[in-house]
């Protein structure tokens, strides 16, 4: 039998008997591409990710799409159903070939109520998101496009090794997957990109796409935020 005890998230939980809770979940592999969990869908479990990568998106009915973010091994999704029993308020489908763990809404409950280190972690995780939703909503209330660009190249980026003071996205997202992110069409991120690119800023390499100067970007949100204010 497939454990919680595999899924990161559970790691160093003491207080959570693991043998009652994992008769009560399954265990199911997606593929890349495929979609885990559609909007509206009226299902109320809770998605544990065990290994791969998900991505977490709203359509419009005009069908475009915004990306609201990735979530990875160890992370969590679907808890809001869960909690309130509304319809699902976003599409999430499989980055990269994935496993999860797919607990029914009423155990998820009782993990709650039954773990204090469970419990905290998960209320931990919930005010970061909405901390970072936050975030996301002032940038679009005070930035332009390409200070929107600038904000998230630098929260999608890594230390690159052997280079302190570069940042790097791999691999290179896609354009029109940067659009999604911040709100625009994939021409504007591209025009924005070619530019930074002639600044010296960034550089597109054949694995990554490599903040030169992040530093320089960070001047200019924080020069932004002054103005904005």
């Amino acid at each position: 039998m497939q454990s919680l005890r595999r899924v990161a998230f559970f790691k160093d939980v003491a207080d959570l008997d693991f043998e009652r809770f994992d008769r009560q979940c399954n265990w199911r592999r997606f593929d890349e591409g495929e979609l885990v969990v559609d909007y509206e869908d009226e299902t109320s479990d809770v998605y544990f990710i065990v290994a791969g990568e998900v991505r977490v998106l709203i359509r419009t009915v005009a069908g475009k799409e915004v990306i609201l973010g990735e979530s990875k091994a160890g992370q969590f999704f679907g808890e809001m159903t869960a909690i309130d029993g509304s319809k699902r308020s976003a599409n999430v489908t499989a980055l990269t070939k994935s496993e999860l763990c797919i607990m029914p809404a009423h155990v998820f409950r009782e993990i709650i109520f039954a773990s204090n280190t469970a419990c905290e972690r998960i209320l931990r995780m919930l005010v970061g998101r909405i901390r970072e939703l936050n975030a996301r909503l002032a940038e679009h209330s005070i930035f332009d496009l390409k200070h929107r660009l600038y904000s998230e190249l630098l929260r999608m980026a890594h230390p690159r090794p052997g280079r302190p003071h570069e940042r790097a996205l791999t691999p290179p997202p896609f354009h029109h997957v940067l659009a999604a992110r911040i709100g625009c069409r994939r021409e504007q991120v591209t025009r924005e990109l070619s530019a930074l690119s002639h600044e010296g800023v960034i550089e597109k390499t054949r694995g990554a796409l490599v903040l030169l100067k992040p530093a320089v970007l960070q001047s200019r949100l924080e020069e932004a935020l002054r103005e904005g204010g």
